[in-house]
């Protein structure tokens, strides 16, 4: 990009006006009745019955469905792994968490919905539950799913060099236990969906609206669970779906659930999900217990890593888990030239919530651990925080790390410098000092994270032992598709193959195809919505993991590309010019030497349109271009396991200084040093707006969100009065943003990804801050959220402790 404006967003005078269109604002077709969803209250249960006839006598009520009526109709989801955990949209043979689904009651209106779901009586044989990834590994732990061996979903072990012979050899062995919480997106819109069944004379078909976001694995997973072709599954995404970061990737159960709905009610039906079934059945991020070692020798330098990573993925490992396992494979050793690595990543089942994906999604987890391993090799080493890091930085690149990611481009040094700078790191440690000697809580942490974007599906089939990939049937790569066209007035329409989250999505797309074209931003305008039947689209296609500028620009480039290279040819006819000799620029198509040679460019795609035998032999009259982007860096997983789980590589250079009260323990944060390098900026108001949306999305799980759960398997945060969101108020410290530019040379922009950044540098660094400022009180940092009460319970902790040793 040239770099010389930046324009304002497009999106926003719609969503900030109220003529945003929302998928529960839509009425797309009529007659259609109101769902609603009869829900299980036990954790884990064995279901003996279900008695629908009540509901089914209701005034108003169309239809009612149950386990009976999914059984018969439907298949289970397939699952990533060949775990014998069957997954439906509803607990058939048991419930296995608080909010499942057990029947769907179609009437006239919500409200008969809602009266006549209370009569639907279900009798259940309780079971003792499980909670928590360390009780889902005991022995003698309660059993989710009954054909399976364990609640072991998979369990898969990894070593790439010689890890055992750098850790005899080690000066220095540094261990650690973390643990991450899971917690949410909270969108605005919760999940929303409509769904038509229809019988044709070729079969059955249905046609459904949801405010979804892709990966669109989910068309071929809804008609596999349906009994139908794909070809006759329609999907509808709206422009505006209210909000996401990943946890509607999963919303695929509903989809078909209603489907179900909509075939036993004869008519069209729709369901959105209130905040109370959101917050206790939606999707979350996994949370996550891990343990790390780090080999490391006389100089600093860390040798090898041994991690061990255990994700509870709740009561089903629901597609497109395992991915928060594998999504950080190829990046696993972060921004540190560590030469060898032994891992062992497994995922088990509880009677939680199913998870999915959440911003940053595997970097949270990993960065928790790994940089809260870093402070621990700088303590035991002697060294500062920050030093040891820098001895430990990647510096030249393209760089291969032992599990195959192949970092792209990148100046992490360039970046560390720049954060301490802003940060005024000298500043900040008088600032300690002079707390400290008052008696207060002062604390300084690091955070340094590779950003990867662009994700290459390829990575989930690691969770199948490569002897059992079957061979020719690898699954790899990314794939964005755009479609530009241009009208005889010479206006330029872009139609992308996304799905945005309010990322800004229109407003980039249509500034690279303006300065492709030479065109005013006012000649272009972009296509958001999604309809699978007339959208270019790919199974892989969607906004989630940062794909949007590495991918999708890139194939808007090779589009505007092709439409330049037809409008060439049309001036050359006007002017009498080679076409290699001219440019667009201006609104105009002219010649590079002489500008004054020159026709519009609307006058130029008239010619395709009104006149296209004059073209030149060879030029086909075509303003209407497709482009799918599909990098060749990205691969299958090798028969070694190892797989470049991303196209490109970021970098994040964090630093956090927070302030604790000494009476309330209350943390507040004095000051964050944020850099970027998301490669070439495309639109620094859009970058500045995702570092921001990233950091206050990273506080909310670093400080205050977490789905918590009784030991019985009750759901204890299932209300905004215990599941707490960070506001405006929260977001009041101090930040200085700052960024470096590394382009990538895998894209035509040179673009990365930036949209996650900060939701997985976060986290640890104010985890980092909070350990420094309380390291004289001898307290260690192992866990999030944290907030005055986990302070005060661990600072009671640790004084109990020395009166028990004194």
């Amino acid at each position: 990009m040239s770099g010389k404006w930046t324009p304002s967003r497009i999106e926003d005078g719609p969503l900030v006006t109220g003529r945003g269109r929302f998928l529960d604002d839509m009425d797309p077709l009529p007659g259609t009745l109101v769902a609603a969803v009869v829900r299980s209250t036990q954790p884990h249960a064995r279901i003996k019955g279900v008695d629908l006839s009540r509901a089914r006598a209701f005034p108003g009520v169309a239809a009612v469905i149950g386990p009976d009526e999914v059984l018969a109709a439907l298949k289970p989801f397939p699952l990533s792994t060949g775990a014998k955990m069957e997954y439906y949209p509803t607990g058939t043979d048991k419930v296995r968490f608080v909010g499942e689904p057990v029947a769907v009651v179609v009437a006239t209106d919500r409200y008969t919905a809602e009266d006549a779901a209370e009569l639907v009586a279900i009798d259940y044989e309780p079971l003792d539950a499980v909670v928590g990834a360390r009780a889902a590994l005991a022995p003698d732990a309660p059993r989710l799913h009954d054909k399976a061996d364990s609640n072991v979903a998979t369990d898969r072990t990894f070593c790439f060099g010689e890890v055992d012979k750098a850790f005899a050899e080690a000066v220095h062995v540094v261990e650690g236990e973390y643990d991450f919480p899971r917690y949410s997106s909270v969108p605005m819109e919760c999940y929303s969906v409509i769904a038509d069944w229809r019988e044709g004379a070729d079969g059955p078909s249905v046609e459904t609206w949801a405010n979804f976001h892709g990966p669109f694995t989910m068309v071929p997973v809804m008609a596999g669970a349906l009994g139908i072709p794909t070809s006759k599954v329609r999907l509808h995404v709206p422009a505006d779906i209210g909000g996401s970061f990943g946890i509607k990737a999963g919303i695929y159960p509903y989809v078909v659930l209603m489907a179900l709905a909509s075939k036993h009610s004869g008519t069209p039906v729709r369901w959105t999900e209130d905040r109370i079934e959101h917050l206790l059945a939606s999707s979350t991020g996994a949370d996550r217990v891990m343990t790390f070692a780090a080999a490391v020798d006389a100089d600093g330098i860390i040798t090898a890593l041994k991690a061990d990573l255990v994700d509870n993925v709740g009561a089903y490992m629901r597609p497109p888990e395992p991915s928060t396992l594998y999504r950080c494979y190829g990046n696993l050793t972060g921004p540190y030239k560590i030469g060898a690595v032994e891992i062992r990543a497994r995922a088990v089942v509880t009677n939680e919530m199913p998870t999915g994906l959440n911003r940053g999604f595997g970097g949270q987890q990993l960065y928790f651990g790994l940089e809260r391993l870093m402070d621990a090799v700088a303590a035991a080493t002697g060294r500062d925080v920050v030093e040891v890091r820098r001895k430990n930085l990647i510096t030249t690149f393209p760089y291969e790390t032992p599990t195959g990611g192949v970092y792209d481009s990148g100046d992490y040094q360039a970046a560390v410098d720049l954060a301490v700078k802003n940060a005024d790191l000298d500043e900040l440690r008088r600032r300690q000092e002079a707390a400290r000697a008052e008696g207060a809580y002062y604390g300084i942490g690091v955070g340094l994270v590779v950003d990867p974007s662009g994700t290459n599906i390829g990575y989930v089939g690691l969770a199948t032992p490569s002897e059992q990939r079957k061979p020719g049937r690898d699954k790899s790569g990314s794939t964005e598709h755009v479609r530009i066209s241009v009208d005889m007035q010479g206006l330029v329409t872009v139609m992308l193959g996304s799905v945005p989250q309010g990322q800004g999505h229109a407003t980039v797309a249509r500034q690279i195809a303006a300065d492709r074209l030479g065109l005013p931003v006012e000649a272009v305008r972009v296509v958001i919505d999604m309809d699978t039947a007339t959208t270019p689209w790919t199974v892989t296609s969607g906004s989630y993991s940062s794909r949007f500028a590495p991918l999708v620009t890139s194939a808007v480039v090779q589009a505007a590309d092709r439409i330049a290279h037809t409008v060439r040819a049309a001036a050359s006819v006007m002017l009498d010019l080679p076409p290699e000799e001219l440019e667009l620029a201006d609104g105009t198509v002219r010649h590079r030497d002489d500008p004054s040679r020159a026709v519009q460019f609307r006058h130029a795609a008239g010619v395709v349109h009104w006149d296209p035998g004059v073209l030149p032999e060879g030029t086909s009259a075509r303003l209407y271009e497709e482009a799918a982007f599909t990098p060749r860096e990205v691969r299958a997983a090798t028969k070694d396991d190892r797989i470049n789980s991303s196209l490109c590589y970021g970098f994040v250079a964090e630093l956090v200084a927070v302030k604790i009260d000494p009476d309330t323990l209350e943390i507040s944060i004095d000051r964050v040093s944020s850099v970027h390098d998301a490669g070439t900026v495309l639109n620094q108001q859009l970058l500045d707006g995702q570092v921001y949306g990233a950091l206050a999305h990273a506080l909310g799980g670093a400080m205050y969100e977490e789905f918590t759960y009784a030991e019985s398997g009750q759901p204890t945060s299932g209300t905004f009065l215990d599941y707490l969101c960070p506001t405006s108020a929260e977001t009041g410290y101090e930040l200085r943003s700052d960024h470096v530019v590394s382009p990538s040379p895998l894209t035509p922009l040179g673009a990365k990804g930036s949209g996650e950044g900060s939701s997985m540098s976060f986290p640890v660094a104010l985890a980092n801050a909070v350990a420094d400022a309380l390291r004289p009180s001898g307290v260690e940092i192992t866990k999030l959220p944290l907030h005055g009460e986990v302070l005060h319970q661990l600072l009671s902790s640790e004084k109990n402790t020395e009166k028990e040793l004194s």
